[in-house]
């Protein structure tokens, strides 16, 4: 029990560490969206998010590349065998320099004949889009490299690091958009823009480095090889690249589809809804962030009560503080982007309002996620969910073709997230004995209740018309909030989940009055 306790101040104590680079990032972020999108025109803006969205397609890779390797050394870890622990991650990194080097290739050939062929970009714009490939590429394999040192950070529960680097990142990026702006000299702004995100890129990974080198004994590559770990890693690594192609086709495979079918308009649209969604959905990632090395550590262990009680608690506590968030943004949307940007493409209202359901869908089955990697065996569970997940692409493709609106991407992904989730629960019931009929009735129908009496308020205010929008907005908002909450911590919550809430707030109530 003591050591459960400890646990879960760690997570608390971590989980804070991380919201006070995520709060500051969260406000930079915003604001640098919109000077962004003013200082390079919508198209420009299009063009980027399309061809420079490749570096957060493999950022997407490199998160769950990193969540696979962190699995290996957490387990490690939780077993306190050194000897292993260096062995695992000297093979870790030399199996992604063996990645990097295939996807390089394969960037250089097909993603140049693809870019330069088929995608809808303006001819007087197409030079600048390949620096802005290149650029991205760069800054794709020194992410990639990166993983196993990212992953080790997170292994060993070293939050403080990633929010002082993280709050870093957040300046250097301020700094570029500020330049960019403002610099009274004429270039051509698409191409510096990716040219000085990849020296912040590769400016933060050095730092992960030198860290991870100066602090953890194992991180050091040692060409020692073990074939039996190279096999066993290399499967779960490969098998796990599938769910990673599958979002890449679904994020930026789709924002693909999209700028061939319509434009790279569109594509600004889509942009500034996955600028919201990544600034919202940073408070669930943080809190997740700190509480998977401890379910991949319980499991280790041999503490399945413990393991599936994270399980649910880190499900619904995700969902619940998307939520408490998302309410005001879904109900006031027009404003919000109003007030941001001043003027925004066509489709972005829907595109953020769809993205923060499926955000909120995808919220459920992140420690889902990390229990499936701790058992080790994902072959068939990535078979299915992989290729279930890779049904977005082919079918926002059909939907697309036949004329839906673009609108019809996100139902799609929607509706393949809650069967995604359906098959990672009975697949978690077989492979790691996950009580799927529990996580039903205390995770999702909790969430759907919680979200159904947040609402009732907040939707019924939306019909009183109030002369002035700020405080029409205001008044909104705040019941979204105090609704939510209300609904969270009535509803939501057990009888030990509100004395550990209340606790916590006193422990912080009396921080604040020591100081």
């Amino acid at each position: 029990m003591t050591s459960h306790a400890e646990n879960n101040k760690r997570i608390a104590k971590n989980t804070l560490l991380l919201y006070v680079r995520m709060l500051f990032g969260m406000l930079v972020s915003l604001y640098t969206s919109r000077v962004v999108l003013n200082t390079l025109g919508v198209e420009d803006y299009g063009i980027y998010n399309v061809v420079g969205g490749v570096v957060a397609m493999f950022l997407l890779v490199s998160n769950s590349l990193s969540a696979s390797i962190s699995r290996f050394l957490t387990f490690e870890l939780g077993t306190g065998d050194m000897y292993r622990l260096k062995e695992t991650f000297s093979n870790s990194l030399l199996i992604h320099i063996l990645l990097v080097t295939i996807i390089f290739i394969l960037a250089e050939s097909v993603g140049i004949w693809f870019l330069n062929t088929q995608m809808t970009i303006p001819s007087e714009r197409l030079y600048a889009a390949n620096w802005v490939f290149q650029a991205s590429l760069i800054s794709f394999m020194f992410n990639i490299f990166s993983v196993p040192y990212n992953a080790s950070i997170i292994s060993h529960e070293r939050m403080s690091a990633f929010a002082y680097i993280g709050i870093l990142d957040v300046i250097l990026k301020l700094v570029v958009v500020l330049f960019i702006a403002h610099a009274p000299w004429a270039f051509d702004k698409l191409i510096v823009y990716s040219l000085l995100l990849v020296a912040v890129s590769i400016t933060l990974q050095a730092i992960y480095i030198w860290y991870c080198h100066k602090n953890f004994e194992e991180c050091r590559l040692k060409l020692h090889f073990n074939k039996k770990l190279w096999q066993e890693m290399s499967a779960f690594t490969g098998w796990n690249f599938i769910g990673c192609t599958a979002g890449l086709l679904k994020d930026q495979g789709v924002n693909i589809l999209l700028n061939l079918f319509i434009g790279p308009v569109v594509n600004a649209a889509r942009g500034i809804a996955t600028s919201v969604i990544v600034a919202v959905s940073s408070f669930a990632s943080n809190f997740m962030t700190a509480v998977n090395p401890q379910i991949i550590k319980s499991y280790a262990s041999g503490d399945p009560k413990y393991t599936f009680s994270l399980v649910e608690r880190g499900s619904r506590f995700s969902f619940y503080i998307l939520l408490i968030l998302a309410l005001p943004i879904l109900f006031g949307t027009d404003f919000i982007l109003t007030l941001w940007l001043k003027q925004y493409p066509e489709h972005t209202v829907n595109f953020v309002r769809l993205v923060i359901i499926l955000t909120l869908c995808d919220a459920l089955s992140n420690t889902l996620i990390t229990l499936q990697s701790s058992t080790g065996k994902i072959r068939n569970y990535q078979l299915a969910v992989g290729g279930m997940l890779m049904m977005n692409f082919p079918l926002s493709y059909i939907c697309l073709k036949i004329g839906f609106p673009p609108e019809s991407t996100y139902i799609v992904a929607i509706l393949v997230s809650v069967a995604c989730l359906i098959l990672r629960l009975v697949f978690l019931r077989r492979m790691a004995g996950l009580p799927m009929r529990h996580f039903l009735q205390n995770v999702c129908l909790n969430v759907l209740l919680v979200t159904a009496s947040a609402m009732i308020i907040p939707a019924a205010l939306t019909y009183v018309h109030i002369q002035n929008d700020w405080m029409q907005f205001m008044v909104i908002s705040i019941a979204c909030v105090v609704c939510a909450s209300a609904s969270v911590y009535l509803i939501g919550c057990s009888k030990n989940e509100r004395h550990f809430i209340l606790q916590s707030l006193c422990y912080v109530k009396n921080k604040l009055k020591s100081k």
